[in-house]
Formats: C-alpha cells, sequence, structure tokens
C-alpha cells in the first residue's frame, strides 16, 4: 500500500547482487509508476528509466531538453513504486564534473538504484541516431570520476554507456569502454552493438558487466536473452517497448471512437476496472482505515 516497503539501500543491494550472479537480468522500461506493478508482477529482476521515453511523456524529442530536476523527479516516483531497484538514464550527467556530482546525489535522494552517464556531447542524441557526437576520453573519463566520487551510498551502481561505436567503430568502442571501466565504472552500457559477436567481444574485453540494450528499431538486432547471456551480457534492458505498445493501443482506440463513434469494439483490448483495481491495491487501502477509506472495491464480496 501506498509505496515500497524496500528501502533504496535494500534495492541498491539487490542491483548488486543481480549483476554479480550468472543469470541475465532483464530490465523492461517503465514510463509510469504504474507500470512498474505489472513489470514487478510478471517477475522481472528490475525496471529501467529511459531519458528518452521520459522526453517522450513531455512530449519533446529526446535531443537533451529534459532537466535533472524533471528526471529526478520522474525517475523518484516510478522508484518509489516498485519493490524492484530502478536504473535511470542520466544522459550526460546534466553538465560538467560538478553537474554529474550533483545529479547522482539527487538521483540518490529520490530513490534509484543507479544511473548511467554517457559520452556524448551536450546536448546529446538518442543512442540509435546517426550524427551522434563523442566527447574526447578525459573528457568522458572525469564524467565517470566525478560520478563514483560524488555518491554517498557505495552500492549505487554508476553505470558508463558510450555511444563511440556508431562515430568511430567497435575497437573505438572497447578502448573507451576500458578507460571508463578503469575510471570506476561500475558497469558499461557500449550503445548500438552491429552484431552478437561485437557484444561478445566486449564483455571479454572487460572485467566489469556489460549491458544489452534491446530497443526496438534500432541498430542491433532483436537478440534472446539467453543468446546475450551466452555472450557474457549481464543485464538487458528493454526502453521503449512498453511505451510504444501502450501509445500504439491508444492511437487504435482513439481511431475507433472517431471512425465508429464508440470505444465499444475496443472495449475487449482494455483493463478491465477489476483488474486496474488490482493493479493500484484498492482493497488494501480500504482495510487499511475503514473509517476513512470507507469505499466498496467493485468484484470484492462486500461489493
Amino acid at each position: 500500500m501506498l509505496y515500497t516497503t524496500v528501502t533504496p539501500a535494500q534495492k541498491r543491494e539487490r542491483f548488486r547482487e543481480l549483476l554479480a550472479a550468472p543469470q541475465i537480468a532483464q530490465f523492461p522500461g517503465a514510463f509510469t509508476p504504474l507500470s512498474t506493478k505489472l513489470i514487478q508482477e510478471q517477475g522481472f529482476e528490475g525496471v529501467y528509466i529511459s531519458g528518452g521515453v521520459l522526453a517522450n511523456e513531455l512530449g519533446l524529442p529526446d535531443i537533451g531538453l529534459t532537466t535533472l530536476t524533471e528526471v529526478a523527479t520522474r525517475a523518484g516516483q516510478i522508484a518509489r513504486s516498485t519493490d524492484l531497484p530502478c536504473l535511470v538514464d542520466a544522459d550526460t550527467g546534466f553538465g560538467e564534473p560538478m553537474n554529474v556530482a550533483r545529479t547522482v546525489q539527487e538521483l540518490e535522494d529520490a530513490g534509484l538504484a543507479g544511473c548511467h552517464i554517457e559520452d556524448q556531447f551536450n546536448p546529446k542524441r538518442c543512442g540509435h541516431l546517426d550524427g551522434k557526437n563523442v566527447v574526447d576520453t578525459a573528457t568522458a573519463v572525469k564524467r565517470i570520476r566525478a560520478a563514483v566520487e560524488a555518491r554517498r551510498d557505495p552500492n549505487f551502481v554508476v553505470m558508463a554507456r558510450t555511444d563511440i561505436r556508431g562515430v568511430d567503430g567497435f575497437d573505438a568502442a572497447v578502448e573507451r569502454a576500458k578507460a571508463l571501466a578503469d575510471a570506476g565504472a561500475d558497469v558499461i552500457f557500449p550503445e548500438a552493438m552491429a552484431d552478437l559477436s561485437e557484444f561478445e567481444r566486449m564483455a571479454e574485453a572487460l572485467d566489469v558487466p556489460v549491458l544489452a540494450n534491446m530497443t526496438e528499431f534500432g541498430k542491433s538486432e532483436l537478440f534472446t536473452t539467453q543468446q546475450l547471456q551466452d555472450a557474457g551480457v549481464s543485464m538487458v534492458i528493454y526502453p521503449v517497448s512498453l511505451e510504444r505498445q501502450a501509445m500504439g493501443a491508444m492511437e487504435r482506440l482513439l481511431t475507433t471512437i472517431r471512425e465508429d463513434g464508440t470505444q465499444q469494439a475496443q472495449v475487449e483490448n482494455m483493463l478491465t476496472r477489476k483488474r486496474l483495481y488490482e493493479l493500484v491495491d484498492y482493497t488494501s487501502y480500504n482495510q487499511f482505515d475503514s473509517g476513512v477509506f470507507n469505499f466498496e472495491v467493485p468484484g470484492t464480496p462486500n461489493s
């Protein structure tokens, strides 16, 4: 009821355990606090919060327009709604190394289990778009060092994302990843790998875990968890899948209403009222204090 009873410190410990485990961890992307309920119910290990999705939900493209305040606020709302550890996209850290340090502490305070910081220029671009620019290695390393030094909870995961594969090639991506790991990154997120062999070679070259981004319509094929695990990947994210599915369903519903004059043809595809009430746990609120929460929940024996 209300929010999770699992503390941020416990979630961070759990995140560390997942990264050390032999089994690959799956983190679907949540775009609302409510969507975390579905992710948790399905038994996934964690929740991912995409910077691109947060921008899209504000009606903006993923080109570095969101602020630290907007990201920390929304990510905190999502994180407190689930027992699972949440990883958030912190873009380039929202500025220079001192800004990166502040970003990490704000995200710690918001209850996140970790964040990733990338090596693009600011303003950045979506990782699977062409025309990206990356900073030099020294600048990228400073960002990660600032993030590592700023965290107060040593279990808060600082992940380094590198976009250099799409600019200077795979060998440059390996060298950049090594430098970022040496700077203290707990995990490496090599963006836009071309094929499964590149994930395998990246994992072999590093002593820290590797994350794979399985986003639809991107540069990488949509590999299975088994394929990725066999390639040495420790964690996989599905950043925009839920948002894309939901927006597709909304578009179909609106088309039906406009064309048919009623939503009737789409009702069978909707989440039922009973199922929605289960997700937000109306029953627990009702039982907590019947003197205040004295409503009846549809579908329960007393309703």
